[in-house]
This record gives structure tokens, sequence and C-alpha cells, in this order.
């Protein structure tokens, strides 16, 4: 019994992950902000669709040791796309001002700027408001690291959340639009398919008067005729190809229902649809079906346009 406990949680869980997971989208727009002592703290991501999982991050180099945190976390929930990530931090304007300068940082510049006025004669020397805005200068009003990289962390997690809402009703507007223009293959595939005897009968009606125009006093080969009509019906049997296009079309929607990471297997099902599509116009025996086999390969590329946003 102990050896089987872990295998069923296992699959327990795969199966949790597996069914009914969100459908989504590679774009996607969410900032969310926290107020914090001494400023207000910001962080914005966007994206948009990609064949693989970009990341870009934006922020100053107070927030450069979080980039491995920050990528770890966004990993976790999205797996494509071109995502941009800014965080930014953006003191108060009404912040309380020291009453006097950084001392020992004014020594210090002002050894430095000497030895560098020495070294380079022709510099010009520092300016009263970069001195005030030597880093340190007016003394360190912004939160220590650790409470900004805290609050990063904390600050990612909802807007991750709004995110991927922004990105599942996205998705959800996608698979409607998808399993529409499912359903109008679905149709054309109903409509057609039993057109092939009629086709077929309407072949050896029109093979027979020809014969008996052309020879008019010879008696027609009726096994000769029937061969003909044979091949010819070989020539044009779509049933396999209208079944493997239902075939794909149940997939799709599988997938669709399904959710998750699923753009690749969806873009994959494309080109099979489109296979068949062509090879149904190859076997045209009429206009209609040259037609039908255009109106799939239209319906087709609409499905495709639309996967290509889908994660």
């Amino acid at each position: 019994m102990k050896e089987t406990k872990p295998e069923t949680r296992s699959n327990s869980k795969q199966k949790a992950a597996g069914a009914g997971e969100t459908l989504r989208s590679m774009t996607g727009y969410a900032v969310d902000t926290a107020d914090l002592p001494g400023g207000q703290l910001s962080l914005e991501l966007r994206a948009v669709n990609s064949r693989f999982l970009d990341l870009a991050f934006r922020m100053n180099e107070d927030f450069r040791a979080l980039e491995p945190a920050l990528r770890a976390g966004i990993s976790e929930q999205v797996k494509r796309g071109k995502l941009e990530c800014r965080v930014n931090f953006a003191p108060r304007e009404d912040a309380a001002l020291p009453g006097c300068l950084n001392a020992a940082l004014i020594t210090q510049l002002q050894a430095l700027s000497r030895a560098a006025q020495t070294a380079f004669p022709e510099a010009r020397p520092l300016t009263q408001q970069e001195i005030l805005r030597w880093p340190g200068m007016l003394g360190d009003t912004a939160p220590d690291p650790q409470t900004l990289h805290a609050a990063a962390l904390k600050l990612l997690e909802s807007a991750l959340a709004q995110f991927n809402a922004s990105r599942a009703r996205e998705g959800d507007k996608l698979k409607a639009v998808i399993l529409d223009r499912v359903a109008g293959i679905r149709g054309h595939v109903e409509r057609i398919r039993p057109r092939t005897p009629e086709i077929v009968a309407a072949y050896r009606e029109k093979l027979g008067k020809r014969l008996e125009e052309l020879l008019p006093n010879m008696v027609t080969d009726s096994d000769r005729l029937n061969q003909e009509i044979v091949l010819f019906a070989q020539k044009i049997d779509v049933d396999e190809e209208l079944d493997r296009l239902i075939t794909h079309l149940d997939e799709v929607t599988r997938a669709l229902n399904a959710g998750g990471a699923s753009g690749k297997r969806l873009d994959f099902l494309m080109q099979e649809l489109n296979r068949e599509a062509n090879t149904l116009g190859s076997k045209s025996a009429s206009l209609e079906f040259t037609q039908t086999s255009v109106e799939l390969k239209v319906l087709i590329e609409q499905i495709r346009e639309q996967i290509q946003n889908i994660e």
C-alpha cells in the first residue's frame, strides 16, 4: 500500500494539471503599484505573441539583483510570448529633505574632484545641481533594498494575477472565434459528403451519352463502361480526406477545451487540416468541390491567424 500512494498522488496531480486549464492569449497587460515610505513602487507587465518565451526587464540597478527571482516567477505562469517587465520606484515629491548635506560624502567628493582636476585640467568642475543630485548627498529617503525587493515580489504576484486574467478573457474570445470557424468547416464536410455518389452517377450518364454520340452504330461495351466508372469513382473518392478532416477538427475542439499552452499543437493541426483541404481540391470532379476546397482553406487560414495569439 505504501508503494502505491505516491503513484496515485502523482497521477491525480497530473490529471488536475492537464484537465480544464485556462486557454490564454499571448497578448496581455497589467500594472500594479504599492505605496512605500518615501515613494511609490510600480511593476508593469506587457506581452505580445512570440514563438517562445522572451523576457526583457526594464529597471534601475536597485532591482538588478532581483531579476532571477522575477524571471523565475514569470516563467512559472507564462510559457510563450515576448514579455516586458518594468519595475520603478518614484520618490514622493513631498518627501521631507534633510537639514544638512552629507558631510562625509562631501569631503570624499572634494578629494576626488581635486584629483580629477589635477589629472584633467581642462575638465569642468562639478556643478551645484550635480552635487545635490549625487546619490546619498541628501540622505537615503528610499526604503532599504530588502523592503523594496520584498514589495516588488509581492507586486509581481498581484500583477501576474491581473495579467493572466486579461489573457484568459482574450483566450475565451479567441476560442469562440475558432469554434465558429470549426463549425463552418464541419458544415462544408456534411454538405459535400453525400455528393460523391451523385457525381459518379452523373458521370456515368454523361459518358454513356457521349459514347452513343460517337459510336451510334456500335454496341456499347458495358464492362468497359463499368470499369471506367469504377476508376473514376476511385479517383474522386474523398471519404478518407473528409474523415481525417473531422478527426482533426475533433482534436482542435479537444485542445481548445483542455486549454493550457496548446498553441503549438493547434498550429500543427492547422497544417494537417490544410493538407486535407489541398488533397480534396486535387481530387475535385466538380466546380462545387473546387469551391468547397477554397472555402475550407479560407476558414483554416482564419483559424491559423487566431492561433498565432494563443499561448
